[in-house]
């Protein structure tokens, strides 16, 4: 029965996935799972032998694998720009300028108070950009920078009032953005695109936290080869 063919297929993609996870198994949940048969299974019109003709060739794959890697680079790429420039049209009237800013605010806003430190790290800025950011917000009135509680010599951020009262004017735009950047893509589009860019995030967050000086060289040790 075709029934038990699909049974015995799920188990097998089921295995390949537990193999791959980063997070172990006690992590593992079924929207990952979904996300990941969504990632890997291509119907059979879209084989990659009958797109190749049949040919085996090492060169042939190799060659294709790094295209579509490219691919992926170029087209994350273009739509960051196309996201900056909807982003552009939404501050246009605000005294929130950039997105930076905008998404400095929006996560004081989920804390009660972050160091200046584990702020811009969350941003993915580098130091100096993020400090010249949190910088122009304090100027601006929407930070308050303060003492910490228990070490005195470490500074403590957390959103004013006028902050908060700026962000909640710009959110409804910056809502309508999100909504065109999702474009045409179907809400089942969207949630496996979510998953890949999570675990993309997930790959490169931890890198850029811990070994952001590496070379090339090393780094390109932590990407799993191509299927």
């Amino acid at each position: 029965m075709r029934t038990k063919q699909i049974i015995f297929d799920l188990l097998n993609y089921l295995d390949d996935f537990e193999k791959e996870s980063e997070e172990g198994n006690s992590r593992l949940s079924t929207t990952d799972f979904i996300g990941y048969l969504n990632a890997v299974h291509q119907p059979d019109t879209l084989d990659k032998d009958k797109i190749r003709g049949g040919s085996e060739s090492w060169k042939a794959t190799q060659h294709a694998q790094d295209k579509m890697a490219t691919n992926v680079s170029i087209l994350i790429s273009l739509l960051f720009r196309y996201a900056k420039m909807y982003s552009r049209k939404a501050l246009k009237d605000s005294p929130i300028k950039t997105v930076d800013e905008f998404a400095m605010l929006i996560t004081l806003l989920t804390h009660e108070s972050i160091s200046k430190q584990e702020l811009i790290k969350e941003q993915v800025l580098e130091k100096t950009s993020g400090i010249e950011i949190v910088n122009r917000l304090i100027r601006q009135g929407y930070i308050q920078q303060f003492a910490g509680a228990k070490d005195r010599r470490s500074k403590l951020l957390k959103i004013t009032e006028e902050g908060t009262r700026e962000l909640m004017l710009i959110l409804p735009r910056m809502n309508v953005v999100s909504k065109i950047v999702a474009g045409n893509l179907t809400t089942t589009e969207q949630n496996l695109l979510s998953y890949l860019m999570r675990k993309l995030d997930h790959f490169h967050n931890d890198i850029f936290l811990n070994d952001k000086d590496a070379e090339l060289e090393d780094i390109i040790k932590r990407v799993t080869p191509s299927e």
